[in-house]
């Protein structure tokens, strides 16, 4: 039998899942931001470029 929901037991699931959904809007944050500052994924400046802007 799997003992994986022992885990629960040490760490409280509210501030887990607090903390993963906080870290993963962080990290979806950083990856927009690095694609924004690079010429070929910059779909603001593509855009701009494309409609005169």
């Amino acid at each position: 039998m799997s003992k994986f929901y022992k885990i629960w037991l040490i760490f409280d699931p509210r501030r887990v899942f607090v903390a993963q959904g906080v870290f993963l809007f962080l990290l979806a944050a950083m990856i927009h931001l690095v694609l924004l500052s690079s010429d070929g994924y910059n779909w603001f400046q593509i855009a701009a470029d494309k409609y005169g802007r």
